[in-house]
């Protein structure tokens, strides 16, 4: 891929990381004010935080907006293949042109002063925000919620919740209640609370957290509920019943993200027509996604165990052909929580070391934890090395484990526009 100067300027906001991580808001509030403080000038936002389906959750969303007629900016994080996929501005990822002189002026602005890297692009993308007309901004919380550069917009439209689950223990706790709490700190003053389906010990942290605010609780078994009946998705809330088709996003997963994106849309006062829209016309990539190669091949970015989980409910609700996986990891995740649900649905495993990725888990280590269940697992050199042996199965090939894995293997295939 050519290098471009938008490349450059992020390799030197790299160099700007501060020694040690702390959570905290004031380097965003520091480079904000400096940049006349755009996240008071962007068009209405819904804010999304969650552990899984966030993404998922915003495309639906957003493709209900669009059917609406309505232009819509996101943010999302990180990205697959180039970094423009992060911001979406009316529709349409930002261009190298227009990428380049926001990253130039955020950069001026901060003056060299420590930042991270998540930092200063989220206030790049609020200042395109700004500067670029919408009627809506869907934002993606990075990680966790309550001191995420993203949380820097005091009145939003509407916040969402979805699953909560165990992830990024070093930074938001050991503790399902903990990482709600983190997540719970999206919640506004008379905002909309949408809340996706949750375990018992994270909806009591939430709905603590919406008393304690003043939100408005949007809540999913309380106040909607979504269910299939007859391959149809069947969503209720106060104001009546909608049935429509069941997600265009494959697996049984995405229907309670489905229920969060429609509750969300209900709840700003949109119609069946935007609710239609949410259901067929969203796209996400990287998440259970078909390649458009030859032989049944799917791509996933999913890395906890939740989403080991959401992976092992939709190979369960495929056919019985056999699956060989190519799984690749970062060091920061539970590599044997990830595998622990899938195991039972896979035939073999091949674990690659995600290339050019310092904090790779090795390969070896990877096929030990598939072979502690009793998955057959083995190793490749490299990744084209392993596609080669899955194909030469003739199994259904899953290539799972990381985002990272995901973009590698899109750049690979030439399939960069798919991320978008």
């Amino acid at each position: 891929m050519t290098t471009q100067k938008s490349d450059l300027i992020l390799e030197r906001m790299m160099a700007l990381h501060p020694k040690v991580i702390d959570l905290t808001l004031d380097r965003v509030w520091r480079l904000l004010d400096a940049l006349g403080n755009p996240q008071d000038l962007m068009p209405p936002v819904i804010h999304i935080a969650g552990t899984n389906g966030k993404g998922s959750t915003q495309a639906m969303v957003r493709a209900g907006l669009e059917g609406a007629q309505k232009e819509v900016h996101a943010y999302t994080s990180p990205h697959l293949a180039r970094f423009h996929e992060r911001i979406r501005l009316a529709g349409t990822l930002i261009s190298e042109p227009d990428l380049t002189d926001l990253l130039d002026r955020c950069y001026e602005a901060n003056a060299g002063i420590d930042i991270t890297y998540f930092e200063i692009t989220t206030c790049a993308a609020l200042l395109a925000f700004a500067e670029t007309k919408a009627d809506y901004t869907l934002l993606e919380v990075g990680l966790g919620g309550r001191l995420d550069a993203t949380n820097v917009v005091s009145s939003p439209a509407a916040t969402i919740i979805t699953p909560v689950d165990l992830d990024h223990q070093a930074f938001l706790g050991d503790t399902i209640e903990e990482i709600a709490g983190e997540k719970a700190g999206i919640l506004k003053r008379g905002v909309p609370a949408i809340i996706g389906p949750q375990k018992d010990a994270a909806l009591d942290v939430i709905e603590a957290k919406i008393n304690a605010v003043g939100a408005v609780p949007w809540i999913h078994g309380q106040h909607w509920h979504v269910s299939t009946e007859r391959d149809r998705l069947i969503f209720q809330d106060e104001t009546g019943l909608l049935d429509l088709p069941l997600p265009a996003l494959p697996g049984p997963h995405q229907i309670q993200n489905a229920g969060a994106a429609i509750a969300t849309l209900r709840t700003l006062g949109f119609d069946e027509i935007a609710c239609l829209s949410a259901m067929t016309q969203p796209k996400w990539p990287a998440r259970m996604q078909r390649l458009p190669l030859d032989g049944d091949i799917w791509l996933d970015g999913g890395h906890n165990p939740a989403a080991g989980a959401a992976i092992a409910q939709t190979l369960a609700s495929q056919s019985d052909k056999p699956t060989t996986a190519i799984c690749g990891m970062i060091n920061t995740k539970d590599v044997a929580g990830f595998l622990n649900p899938i195991a039972p649905h896979l035939s073999a495993l091949i674990a690659v070391t995600i290339p050019n990725e310092i904090n790779a888990v090795p390969a070896q280590d990877i096929m030990s934890a598939a072979q502690s269940y009793n998955i057959d697992a083995s190793q490749s050199e490299d990744f084209e090395t392993a596609f080669q042996r899955a194909k030469e199965s003739g199994h259904r090939i899953l290539i799972c484990g990381s985002l990272y894995l995901a973009g590698h293997v899109l750049r690979h295939f030439g399939l960069e526009d798919t991320a978008a």
